[in-house]
C-alpha cells in the first residue's frame, strides 16, 4: 500500500516546498522592489531640486556684478587705502595686457603676463598675488565660472628683511641730527611704538593718554583692528612740546597747512634723516618698525609682546625677525680655518 502511494506522497512534498519557498521569496522581492523604487524616486528628486538650488544660485552670484570694472571697485572695497592704490595700478597693468574682460582671459594669458615681467621678484610676486586675489574675488562672487589664475604659481621670493634694519646707532643718528622738532619727535616715536606710517599719519591727540604707568596711544591698524601700546613717560613730553593749541581730533604730527600728514611727506622727512646720518641706502618709515621688533626681541622681549606691539595677526610674521638675524649660528662652533 505504501509502496503504491510513495511517488502520489513524494510529488505532494515536492509541491507543498514549491509554495512554502514562494510564499518566503514573493514577499521578500517586493519588498525590496519597492525600496528601490523609492531610492530612485527620492535620487531623481533630490537631482531635480539640486540642479534648480544651483540654476538659482548662478543667477544671484551673477547679478552680484555687471562689468569688470565693478568687480574691481567690490574687490578693493575693503582694503587699505595704499594697499587700494597698488593694486589699482597692478591690475590696470594686467588687464591692459590682456586687452579683453576677465571672463575671456585664459591660463596662457596669464602666463604670458608674468613672462613679461622684468622686474625684482618681489615686485612681480606682489603683481600677480594682485590678479590671483581678484579672480579668486570674481570667481566668489559668480561673475567668471573658473579662476584660470589658480593654477599659476607665485615666483619665490629672497628673504631680504635682515637687509632692512638698522643698528641701534643708525636709529640714534638719525634722530639726533634731526633739526626739526617736530620731525625729530616723529622719528622717535616710529621707532619707540614700531607703528605703521599709515597709523602715524592718523594718529590724533584723542588717541594719546598718560599716567603714571607711561603713555598709552591706541591705534586704528590694518584690517580694522584696535591695538593699545605702552611707552615710557619720556616721549609723552617730547609729543606735549610740539603740541601746541591742538585739540583731540587734531592730529599729533601737523602738516603745514595743518591738517595731516600724507604718507609720502613722511618718506621725504625718513630718507633724509637717512643721508643726513650717513646712511646710503633707500630707508623707509618702515624701516623703524623692522628695526623696533629686531632691536626689541635681541633685548629679550617675548616674542608675543612685540606681536601685540606690532599688531601681527601671526606671531610667525613676528618670528621672522628671530631668523633675519640670529644671535647665533653652529658655523661659530667650528674650529677656524
Amino acid at each position: 500500500m505504501c509502496t503504491l502511494f510513495a511517488p502520489y506522497f513524494a510529488q505532494m512534498r515536492r509541491i507543498s516546498l514549491h509554495f512554502s519557498l514562494s510564499n518566503f521569496l514573493w514577499p521578500l522581492i517586493f519588498s525590496f522592489s519597492i525600496l528601490f523604487g523609492l531610492i530612485l524616486y527620492r535620487l531623481a528628486t533630490y537631482k531635480y531640486f539640486y540642479s534648480k538650488v544651483i540654476s538659482m544660485n548662478e543667477v544671484l552670484m551673477f547679478r552680484q556684478a555687471d562689468d569688470d570694472k565693478q568687480v574691481i571697485a567690490m574687490w578693493l572695497h575693503d582694503k587699505a587705502p595704499g594697499t587700494q592704490r597698488i593694486y589699482r595700478i597692478d591690475v590696470a597693468r594686467f588687464l591692459s595686457f590682456a586687452g579683453k574682460p576677465l571672463g575671456a582671459i585664459t591660463i596662457g594669458d596669464v602666463q604670458a603676463f608674468a613672462d613679461t615681467l622684468e622686474c625684482a621678484p618681489a615686485t612681480k610676486a606682489r603683481i600677480l598675488a594682485a590678479a590671483k586675489s581678484l579672480f579668486g574675488f570674481a570667481k566668489r562672487i559668480g561673475y567668471i565660472r573658473f579662476d584660470v589664475s589658480a593654477a599659476i604659481k607665485l615666483p619665490k621670493v629672497k628673504e631680504t628683511l635682515g637687509e632692512r634694519i638698522l643698528s641701534e646707532g643708525d636709529i640714534s643718528r638719525m634722530i639726533a641730527l634731526e633739526p626739526d622738532d617736530r620731525n625729530r619727535v616723529m622719528l622717535k616715536l616710529l621707532y619707540l611704538s614700531g607703528m605703521r606710517v599709515s597709523e602715524l599719519c592718523r594718529l590724533m591727540w584723542r588717541d594719546v593718554q598718560s599716567d603714571t604707568n607711561g603713555i598709552y596711544i591706541t591705534i586704528f591698524g590694518k584690517g580694522g583692528k584696535t591695538r593699545t601700546i605702552l611707552l615710557d613717560n619720556h616721549i609723552y613730553k617730547d609729543l606735549v612740546s610740539v603740541r601746541g593749541s591742538s585739540g583731540p581730533n587734531d592730529p599729533v604730527f601737523r602738516s603745514h597747512k595743518g591738517g595731516f600728514l600724507d604718507p609720502s611727506q613722511v618718506w621725504r622727512i625718513v630718507r633724509s634723516a637717512a643721508r643726513r646720518a650717513g646712511i646710503d641706502v633707500d630707508v623707509s618709515p618702515h624701516w623703524f618698525r623692522h628695526a623696533h621688533a629686531s632691536h626689541a626681541l635681541d633685548r629679550g622681549c617675548p616674542i608675543h609682546l612685540v606681536q601685540a606691539t606690532l599688531g601681527h595677526a601671526s606671531v610667525a610674521t613676528t618670528g621672522r625677525y628671530l631668523h633675519a638675524r640670529p644671535n647665533d649660528s653652529s658655523a661659530r662652533y667650528l674650529c677656524g680655518m
